[in-house]
């Protein structure tokens, strides 16, 4: 997890594609360098046909740059259009899948997982007290209907805590389209599929805040996110970037989760910073095939 996972940016310009030769002239061992939605991104894909990596990696720039036009809020986005007018008609079906899923996450973990925390960020940035934007926030005061989704006045979303994770499974959709099979995807959450080159799973690391290796992890055909609070630090007052609606503070200094899609992870390993063992327990009842990999 790298120090600004949790900001938006546009698509690096600079973004650059390696291809090695791999020992044969059918297939390549090709890699791809650069950063997407606030994070460094990197991509290692085995067997590319050869000299098809550089066609590949303008459609991985497509998809990021598709998911940035749906959920960034540093651009004229559909979640930006939301926030300022209250209103977004005729979502699209990426907004839509992102909401069903936040509105799942949210009921599993008690409300604790709430992209209405935006109203709270923008107060603590500008270091105002956060007290009074708190009665703005709740998904509650969500309205999403069969055309349209409605935000009660006053309040504003972010999916911070989930997009980067549903990035990444647009990549790897991607590669599945393409009919690479042993592909890592690491976009601030990790999907592996396949295996590495080696025909063992792929391996990857768990940081902390501050980039310190905590553990590492054999991963394949699965996502894997990891959660810091002190991963980036919130306006004068330097608070958590992870915040609860109600104020509580975070328990836990890291959280890993592995789950079937990078954005169920990412969104549970959020979630799980401000919930108890026994709490986030419970939470995982709903998503059986997701796993708590490491806490502390």
């Amino acid at each position: 997890m790298t120090l600004s996972r949790r900001r938006f940016l546009t698509i690096s310009a600079s973004a650059a594609a390696v291809s090695l030769a791999s020992g044969t002239s059918a297939s390549e061992v090709a890699q791809w360098q650069g950063r997407a939605l606030g994070a460094d991104v990197s991509l290692r894909v085995e067997g590319v046909p050869a000299g098809a990596g550089a066609r590949l990696w303008q459609r991985v720039g497509h998809v990021l740059e598709q998911v940035e036009a749906r959920f960034s809020l540093f651009r004229h986005s559909e979640l930006v259009r939301l926030n300022e007018t209250g209103v977004l008609v005729n979502p699209s079906a990426a907004m839509r899948a992102l909401m069903g899923l936040t509105g799942d996450l949210n009921a599993a973990t008690g409300g604790v997982f709430d992209p209405s925390v935006q109203v709270i960020w923008q107060a603590l940035a500008e270091g105002r007290d956060p007290d009074p934007a708190r009665h703005l926030a709740g998904w509650h005061r969500v309205q999403i209907g069969d055309d349209r989704i409605r935000l009660a006045p006053g309040a504003a979303l972010t999916f911070n805590g989930i997009a980067q994770g549903f990035a990444a499974d647009q990549v790897a959709a991607l590669m599945r389209r393409e009919g690479l099979g042993n592909v890592l995807i690491d976009a601030g959450e990790i999907v592996a599929l396949g295996q590495g080159g080696d025909q063992t799973p792929w391996r990857v690391g768990i940081a902390g805040a501050d980039g310190t290796l905590l553990a590492t992890h054999p991963l394949s055909n699965r996502a894997l996110a990891t959660s810091s609070p002190g991963g980036t630090r919130v306006g004068p007052a330097h608070a958590a970037h992870i915040q609860h609606i109600d104020g509580r503070g975070a328990l836990w200094q890291t959280v890993s989760v592995s789950a079937p899609s990078a954005a169920l992870a990412d969104g549970l390993s959020t979630a799980f910073c401000l919930m108890t063992r026994t709490q986030i327990t419970e939470a995982l009842t709903a998503f059986p095939d997701a796993r708590l990999e490491y806490l502390g």
